[in-house]
């Protein structure tokens, strides 16, 4: 018996009809999603630009024929949500647990599914898209593991709240079929009752139109997916099994959408005066060859010289060579020579593009110069640096609430899914927890990276800390990344070797322990 007929048989209450024969042309015509149509769509176009695909560049030649040809872009969403995801969420990020047992099979957890290396990535999806979804599943072996979900796979069931508890996860696969190619549709309905209980319900729909989800077929209708239960009830969980992010701010496309809105669509006019501005000065600096007309009449045969039976008297020009561009005789009657070489408008291109693209630094809370040129900012001190970054350092600030809230609630999924036993093998959980009643203590440390300067933090927290304005605990934290579990356990070792450093001064005697930063040297009253 595989896991997931364990998990049908303990947690199923009767199977229910799955009614054969309904047919979705989108996914928000199941009763059960209240979700606008609008949003998929802005999704599946955001996408769109971050993965700059955009149409082809329409234009008439010179013969005033109709061509089309690629658009040249700088990526731009891409750059943007690259550099927001990197200084957001790294590999320095730390997790922990107070609870000790609970803390190390977590990181366990997070260690063994590259976690900080795949939430740097899909981080970055979701910062153009507007968010993305973790789940946590039970593998074959006894392993929890991580299902990644974008926002285009993510459909929330109700519309009324930014918080979500029910949500549909789309998972499409093709096949082929008669030499056709076929989509299929696994729809993992996820329905929390606000209290202890989820109910997962897996609907599989079969389409020959890409753009459809299609007729419901019986979940045996592909190997991946037979074994899969049509209904399973989970109860006792504090929460549902995902974790969704959700970008900062409003949606202000659909102000009644739980979900967020990424860079890409308040600023798709500023996106495109880049990707055009960058497309023509692409198209300037390729047809800006240099090119010099000739009269026709330079490039007829002359007299043949003794020796030259080869070229028959042609002029000898390099075969690559395409300078030179053959005319029609000039009217005069002159020889024709004339350079039609244009200076290219590198400085009016340039200038152009730097200003749309402050206009959109601007827009989504990046400080001036970090995708823009910037060609003092190489010169100037870590401190004025951190000062340049502050706009940056106040947007990193709003996502960082939104990263760590998912994070927490994913690690409580993780537990609470390692209490139950019957998805493992020999019917043993890893863990045993009663989150109801002991609620988890989690913390997370994000390193600030350029946004500190950490030699000037060290050195003003060292003076405040010796001053007695600051637990020696939160000094260890704060400078170097410990939990709080960490850095009692430095001042324990700390303390246990403080009476073999007889020299050491009192001030500094009182960082390590000795004193616990009472006063030193005075006499008792």
């Amino acid at each position: 018996m595989t896991i997931r007929d364990k998990l049908h048989d303990f947690f199923t209450k009767g199977k229910i009809s799955m009614g054969f024969g309904k047919t979705l042309a989108n996914i928000t015509d199941d009763q059960r999603v209240n979700l606008p149509v609008s949003e998929i769509a802005r999704i599946r176009e955001d996408l769109d630009y971050y993965s700059d695909l955009f149409a082809d560049v329409k234009f008439r030649n010179t013969n005033n024929q109709l061509r089309t040809r690629k658009l040249s872009t700088l990526s731009i969403t891409h750059q943007a949500a690259r550099k927001l995801a990197s200084v957001i969420f790294n590999e320095q990020v730390t997790v922990s647990v107070a609870d000790e047992t609970i803390d190390t099979f977590v990181n366990s957890v997070l260690t063994d599914n590259l976690f900080n290396l795949k939430y740097e990535e899909y981080l970055e999806t979701a910062i153009a898209t507007g968010g993305f979804a973790i789940r946590p599943y039970v593998e074959k072996n006894n392993k929890i593991k991580l299902a990644w979900i974008r926002a285009d796979q993510f459909v929330p069931l109700q519309s009324n709240t930014n918080d979500i508890q029910s949500a549909v996860i789309v998972n499409r696969t093709t096949r082929s079929e008669n030499n056709k190619t076929v989509w299929y549709s696994l729809l993992e309905f996820h329905e929390f009752d606000g209290l202890s209980q989820e109910t997962i319900t897996n609907e599989l729909y079969r389409s020959e139109t890409q753009s459809e989800v299609g007729q419901q077929v019986n979940l045996s209708a592909i190997d991946a997916f037979s074994d899969l239960p049509e209904q399973v009830v989970i109860s006792d969980v504090v929460r549902p099994s995902f974790a969704y992010f959700k970008t900062p701010g409003k949606n202000n496309k659909s102000i009644e959408s739980p979900l967020g809105i990424g860079i890409v669509e308040n600023n798709k006019h500023v996106i495109e005066a880049i990707n055009n501005a960058q497309d023509q000065f692409h198209r300037e600096v390729k047809l800006g060859k240099r090119r010099i007309a000739i009269d026709g009449t330079l490039m007829k045969p002359q007299t043949a010289h003794v020796g030259d039976e080869l070229n028959q008297g042609y002029p000898i020009f390099d075969p690559d060579d395409d300078v030179f561009m053959q005319t029609g005789e000039s009217k005069d009657g002159k020889p024709l020579l004339q350079d039609l070489t244009n200076d290219i408008r590198v400085d009016q291109y340039s200038e152009a593009l730097q200003v749309f693209i402050r206009e959109f630094e601007n827009n989504i809370g990046l400080s001036q110069g970090t995708l823009s040129t910037d060609a003092t900012k190489s010169d100037k001190t870590a401190t004025e640096v951190v000062s340049d970054n502050s706009e940056t350092y106040r947007t990193r600030s709003s996502y960082t609430t939104q990263v760590e809230k998912q994070i927490k609630e994913l690690i409580i999924s993780i537990v609470q899914l390692a209490t139950k036993s019957e998805l493992f093998d020999g019917k043993k959980a890893p863990l045993s927890v009663d989150l109801v009643n002991n609620p988890l203590e989690i913390n997370l440390h994000f390193d600030d990276g350029v946004f500190v300067d950490k030699d000037k933090q060290l050195e003003e927290d060292l003076k405040v800390a010796m001053a007695g304005f600051m637990p020696k605990k939160q000094f260890l934290m704060r400078n170097y990344g410990l939990s709080e579990d960490d850095a009692d356990k430095w001042l324990a070792e700390l303390q246990s070797e403080a009476p073999e450093t007889d020299n050491i001064p009192d001030e500094q005697d009182g960082m390590l322990g000795g004193n616990d930063g009472e006063g030193s040297g005075g006499d008792d009253e």
